[in-house]
């Protein structure tokens, strides 16, 4: 029973609007080429600069200003921004089904009647 639930509730939230809303943002995230290589360029600084501090160095201060103008350019590219709206308001629906689900969980303790179905 309780695999059917989930798997409805699974099924409901991946037709909602909000999540329809996150995929389309992110495959068309995919399709701009220039905010991927954006993203790909800060993720190998971030890396680089990982290993530099493994070691005990500090990473450069040409990385860091690299870094710091990938970030401003990124967070100005309509395709990352849309991306971003489109998770935080997913993930307003997702803090709210976790609440629905807490309340019925708290409902469902406090009852003794047994339900099978």
């Amino acid at each position: 029973m309780l695999t059917d639930k989930a798997t409805e509730l699974g099924r409901l939230i991946g037709q909602s609007s909000e999540y329809q809303t996150v995929k389309r943002a992110s495959d068309a995230l995919t399709d701009d080429k220039a905010a991927v290589a954006m993203l790909e360029r800060m993720e190998q600084l971030r890396v680089e600069a990982q290993q530099m501090m493994e070691r005990g160095e500090q990473p450069t201060a040409a990385m860091e200003q690299e870094l710091d103008s990938l970030l401003g350019q990124v967070q100005t590219n309509a395709t990352y921004q849309r991306v971003m709206v489109a998770n935080e308001n997913f993930d307003k629906v997702m803090v709210q089904v976790n609440q629905w689900i807490l309340d019925g969980i708290r409902k469902g303790a406090a009852s003794s009647i047994i339900t099978l179905g």
